[in-house]
């Protein structure tokens, strides 16, 4: 009696599908629908949360009453209290006339929250206020109100998670989670990924006129092997791209992998972490002090080997291959060509090219690379002036292209300007 059931929802509600964590996922939809016990649904994005909502809603009592579905990610912090929960006239600038929220609009009925985890802090304590005492307040106002609203959350984030990071309320994700359904992700759904297939395939070919297409076995094993990250909606699209552009019907192996995309690496900047663990990441800024503390900590060291090299051992390449990655990112002068410093004007000489080449002439080369070296200021200050100078340059001294560049304010840039006593 149960698998009938569980078709009959499958039916209405147009879910394909047999995999046995998706029937499961269906069967305490139809479990709890009766109740008014508050629905937490957890899911990745795009895997069909959603459509559980919808369950719940039309096998409940509720059933003649309205269903609201929110994106609590789409609507700015600003106004989610005032589209939730209503607003009195004049209570913010722009609040002409008095309104009413969701929660006062669907009186008797259900609001489906989705992306729960995106909902402001305030406003978690509105809601679990609403939740526990079935109370509100305009924004504005200081009138309590009553509601009787079922409540059905989903989310594609770990909660737990972001409860530890202070980003969600702990109360209000034990209110929630009740009653928890877990909708499983198309990878582990199997053969009813070829399922959805076949029958957006037969979707398309009716919208678009055409013959529906086909898959090779070998197709078909690839399509259920791939992971499928964005889910039914990327299965969907996929589809959908396949029946417009492709003349052949069948599809085989080497077609249908021009459509699954390869595992890409991300072209973002890294981020790194401080610690692991923490919250915090580096800033660009940070990178920048980091990457100039190593160049001085190089120096110090080529300083301290040039000594060596100096006062001990001049010809013995011991020391050169015990400090080999001191030299990794240089490159060797060829036919006495110098190596140029950014705070020099006069050229220098590499001394172990001179050493190797030329005996006699090795201490006077010496003795003027570690006069110079003593001179070059490596403190930060001159480094991040050094940056700022040719930020500038590069994009004819506008600020706020510089800025962007360095990775800091434009107001930060024009302290620094006054700092280092620099006419942009």
């Amino acid at each position: 009696m149960l698998n009938i059931d569980i078709q009959s929802i499958k039916q209405r509600f147009g879910i394909i599908g047999n995999s046995p964590l998706l029937n499961y996922a269906i069967q305490v939809a139809a479990q709890v629908a009766p109740t008014d016990m508050t629905v937490l649904i957890t899911g990745e994005s795009g895997s069909g949360k959603e459509s559980f909502s919808k369950i719940i809603h039309q096998l409940s009592p509720r059933k003649h009453g309205q269903f609201i579905a929110i994106n609590c990610g789409a609507i700015p912090e600003g106004t989610i209290d005032s589209e939730l929960f209503g607003h009195e006239k004049g209570s913010f600038t722009g609040a002409t006339d008095t309104r009413k929220g969701y929660f006062e609009v669907t009186d008797g009925g259900t609001i489906f929250l989705d992306e729960i985890a995106e909902m402001p802090l305030g406003t978690q304590a509105r809601l679990l206020r609403v939740l526990e005492n079935g109370e509100f307040i305009k924004v504005g106002s200081s009138k309590v109100q009553k509601t009787d609203v079922r409540v059905v959350a989903a989310t594609n984030v770990n909660l737990i998670h972001a409860v530890e990071k202070g980003r969600f309320r702990e109360d209000l994700y034990y209110r929630l989670n009740t009653v928890p359904i877990t909708v499983p992700p198309l990878r582990e759904r199997g053969e009813d990924i070829y399922l959805l297939f076949r029958k957006f395939a037969s979707d398309f070919a009716e919208k678009y006129r055409v013959k529906s297409i086909t898959l090779t076995p070998e197709a078909v094993q690839e399509l259920i092997n791939f992971r499928f990250p964005g889910n039914i909606r990327q299965l969907k699209n996929i589809v959908e791209q396949i029946s417009v552009l492709e003349y052949d019907r069948e599809i085989d192996l080497l077609k249908l992998r021009q459509y699954l995309p390869r595992e890409q690496s991300s072209s973002l900047p890294a981020v790194l972490a401080k610690e692991s663990g923490a919250e915090h990441s580096y800033s660009e800024r940070d990178l920048l002090y980091k990457v100039l503390f190593d160049m001085r900590r190089d120096v110090s060291e080529l300083k301290k080997l040039v000594f060596e090299l100096i006062t001990h051992q001049p010809n013995d390449h011991e020391l050169l291959k015990e400090h080999g990655h001191l030299f990794e990112n240089i490159e060797h002068a060829s036919n006495g060509r110098p190596y140029k410093s950014s705070e020099q004007s006069e050229p220098y000489y590499l001394p172990v090219k001179q050493a190797a080449d030329d005996d006699d002439d090795y201490e006077e080369k010496v003795e003027d690379i570690s006069h110079e070296t003593e001179e070059e200021s490596l403190s930060l200050e001159t480094k991040e002036k050094e940056m700022i100078l040719k930020a500038l340059k590069k994009h004819n001294n506008k600020r706020k292209y510089a800025a962007n560049d360095l990775g800091i304010s434009e107001r930060t840039l024009y302290r620094k300007l006054k700092q280092y006593d620099i006419e942009d």
